[in-house]
């Protein structure tokens, strides 16, 4: 896993964002060069909410020099190159060049400079290479919290394995991409025949498909709303309870769905 590095951050507040962000995607060995107002921080603990377990393990640094002592490779974070004859890497490729090393063992480590004047040109000096993220080069500064949460995120899509999306619950599972069918399936062809002849056949009683020569226009348009919303077994039923209660007939015999 990276390290985070922290350098002089100012806020309590912003060391807790920036904690939280890194629970998001993973990371949890925080690391804070010489915090403006000390350390331990009652307001890091708090804006960290249920990540304040980053915050307790966190480690603090004298210098910069100390935190990444031991790091085979390290980033710095910043918005400009600074003139500086150095590889310049974006959250993506960054987050693809650590896995690489990470799987050869080595200890990587970003750093991250103060809120208001960012990283100073001697500590860049000390990282191998740039993190620069693609910004509206008119309004290129990224908070803190922003800056962390970037790459962590970058860094957990480059992991080996599809990301599930959102949060697990005892109720329900993280989220996939489309259409997710937990309660119900897809609607069968059949399922949707008797759903169009249904609704086609009180159509007609209501004078709707007129006239007659515009009637199987009408049909296959009305027919292709229903196959664009890639209806669910559920979406039918309720289709064929609406008609019916505008119609005041049941759906089919006996008033069961067929």
């Amino acid at each position: 896993m990276p390290v985070i590095i922290l350098v002089k951050p100012q806020l309590g507040e912003n060391i807790g964002f920036a904690a939280r962000a890194m629970a998001n995607f993973g990371l949890t060995d925080l690391r804070l060069v010489a915090p403006r107002d000390g350390w331990p921080s009652d307001k890091a603990r708090a804006a960290a909410a249920g990540a304040a377990f980053v915050v307790d393990q966190a480690t603090v640094y004298p210098s910069v020099a100390d935190a990444i002592g031991e790091l085979n490779f390290v980033l710095a974070a910043t918005a400009r190159p600074r003139e500086m004859v150095k590889t310049v890497l974006s959250p993506e490729s960054a987050a693809d060049e650590l896995r690489r090393r990470g799987k050869r063992a080595e200890r990587i480590g970003i750093l991250f400079g103060p809120e208001r004047s960012g990283l100073d040109n001697d500590t860049i000096a000390l990282a191998d290479a740039i993190l620069t993220a693609p910004v509206n080069p008119e309004f290129a500064s990224l908070s803190l919290p922003q800056a962390v949460l970037l790459f962590g995120y970058e860094w957990l899509k480059a992991g080996p394995a599809a990301l599930p999306l959102g949060r697990a619950t005892s109720c329900d599972g993280p989220a996939t991409e489309g259409i997710s069918f937990a309660r119900t399936r897809p609607a069968r062809r059949a399922e949707l025949l008797a759903l169009f002849a249904h609704l086609e056949a009180e159509l007609d009683r209501a004078g709707f498909l007129y006239p007659a020569e515009k009637r199987p226009s009408m049909v296959r348009a009305i027919r292709n709303m229903f196959h664009r919303m890639a209806a669910t077994e559920q979406d039918v039923r309720t289709w064929r309870g609406i008609v019916a209660s505008l119609s005041g007939r049941p759906p089919g015999r006996g008033g069961k769905l067929s």
